[in-house]
């Protein structure tokens, strides 16, 4: 039962922290840290990684309509626009694709701890306030999908493969990459979601094959929990974010990134001083 409880909290946690710019990996991190389940480390590793596939439903389910070109409520220009948009999806997804099948296990390895996770948070908490300060009073050049270059589409892809080293945050990381280029709030944090589809979906992919899908009956069953719980949460996550971002900037989530980064540190020295 303990277990369980701390599923659902290791859910909700990644259901809030995966689509808000603040990365879901250094949240659970600390939370997993604080609550260490009673599982192995290389279930609680896959389980990090695959209950992303719930929070990639809620963007399924909130912009099916935007996704589906095959929508028969959509014109031909519509369609056209759609398969336009996975297009630019999948260039954006490249740098990525590459550079995690290639090093993901390399990178993980190297700063899949707390340290180089707090720094990464601190650094972007950093950029966020930058950007956003410099930006200030200035009318973005894109506020829309369709309006992005292929230049454009690469650099994000760029800062989305950044993302591969754990703490950057993959929606912080392609936020920034948008935000400096000119892109709206709305518009890259909506392209943010849509780029998360197949990159998360070959994450997942890829974690449960290393793992070998030899799950116990416990292990699928903690599995399908935190999934489930972690879609319904990335729903009222992503309906929050999109609101709030129409009227406020990204700084407060700097602030927060910086103060969570810190944390982890301190916690980190506190776990060495205590053996």
């Amino acid at each position: 039962m303990l277990d369980f409880i701390k599923v659902v909290i290791l859910g909700i946690v990644e259901g809030i922290t995966e689509w808000l710019p603040v990365s879901s990996t250094g949240h659970l991190i600390l939370v997993g840290s604080v609550l260490k389940p009673g599982l192995s480390d290389a279930f609680m590793e896959m389980f990090d990684v695959v209950i992303q596939l719930g929070a990639i439903m809620a963007v399924v389910v909130l912009y099916f309509h935007k996704l589906n070109p095959f929508s028969p409520r959509k014109s031909e220009r519509q369609k056209m626009l759609t398969w336009q948009m996975w297009i630019k999806v999948a260039i954006a997804s490249v740098p990525a694709a590459i550079v995690g099948l290639l090093f993901n296990d390399y990178l993980d390895a190297i700063f899949y701890k707390p340290v180089p996770v707090a720094i990464m948070l601190i650094v972007y908490g950093v950029l966020f306030i930058i950007i956003e300060d410099k930006h200030r009073g200035k009318q973005p050049k894109v506020t829309r999908i369709s309006q992005l270059t292929l230049k454009m589409l690469l650099w994000i892809g760029v800062f989305q493969m950044l993302a591969l080293i754990p703490g950057t945050s993959r929606s912080g990381a392609t936020i920034v990459g948008a935000l400096l280029i000119g892109v709206s709030r709305e518009t890259a944090a909506e392209f943010t979601f849509f780029l998360a589809i197949p990159v998360m979906f070959g994450a997942s992919l890829l974690k449960l094959l290393k793992f070998g899908l030899a799950f116990s009956a416990a292990e699928f069953g903690f599995l399908m929990l935190g999934c489930i719980v972690s879609f319904g949460v990335s729903i009222f996550a992503i309906k929050f974010l999109m609101g709030y971002i129409k009227q406020h900037d990204f700084k407060v989530f700097g602030y927060y990134r910086i103060a969570l980064g810190v944390l982890i540190l301190i916690v980190s020295i506190f776990q060495v001083i205590m053996g």
